[in-house]
């Protein structure tokens, strides 16, 4: 399990770093994903995301309550709803499970608009 989260660590950084370049894919989420998986995996590799001096930002500001920028919670946010939708319209037949996706959907979304939103000022 420990080698799965390691996995599951170092993938979500990577993806991390280049949601940093592509407008499409979020940051944020797939640091706080890769320091989750670091956290019950590798201390070292926890230690070495949360003190890195530019990706460190990134989950240090959400753990400390000061939010996730803007950008990521758009991002995040209609990732969400784009990848349900197409699932829902053109993947899932049963209805049950459509609404089960809907509501997943709009869950993660009040979650995520009711985080602060952090700016560099604040």
């Amino acid at each position: 399990m420990r080698t799965i989260l390691l996995a599951i660590g170092f993938i979500s950084v990577v993806f991390g770093v280049v949601g940093i370049f592509l407008p499409v894919l979020p940051t944020t989420p797939f640091l706080l994903l890769a320091a989750a998986a670091f956290l019950r995996s590798s201390d070292k590799a926890y230690q070495w995301l949360i003190n890195h001096p530019y990706l460190g930002n990134y989950v240090r500001n959400y753990y400390s309550g000061k939010g996730i920028p803007r950008k990521a919670k758009i991002t995040a946010i209609t990732m969400v709803w784009l990848t349900l939708g197409l699932s829902i319209h053109f993947v899932i037949k049963v209805l049950a499970v459509r609404i089960l996706l809907a509501c997943i959907g709009a869950g993660v979304t009040v979650y995520l608009l009711s985080l602060p939103t952090y700016t560099p000022d604040s």
